[in-house]
């Protein structure tokens, strides 16, 4: 990566931006992106729920994600209580917001 990192300043230095552009959009091809087969499959599956439906299963994943970074926490901090875990929930939940709202 940093072999790449610093082609890219090298070429960046001497070339247009527009170049440069081109470079970095060719460097993404070069990059091996996970292919998502299902992803058509899941569309589909979303576009025939109810608007209800995809509500109830945002809260779902949000509830989920909630206890997977909880459960993380726990094993990070095996000693912590729980005012302890859920201060430092809070304390990182707080990093993550979107400050731009």
């Amino acid at each position: 990566m940093k072999k790449r990192l610093n082609l890219f300043v090298a070429h960046s230095a001497i070339k247009s931006p527009l170049s440069t552009l081109h470079f970095l959009l060719c460097s993404f091809k070069i990059m091996n992106i996970k292919k998502n087969p299902n992803h058509r499959i899941y569309l589909q599956v979303l576009r025939q729920m109810s608007p209800e439906q995809r509500l109830l299963k945002a809260f779902e994943l949000t509830e989920f994600t909630r206890e997977l970074f909880l459960h993380g926490l726990r094993q990070i901090y095996p000693a912590s209580s729980p005012e302890d875990l859920k201060r430092i929930f809070l304390k990182r939940l707080d990093k993550c917001h979107n400050r731009n709202y």
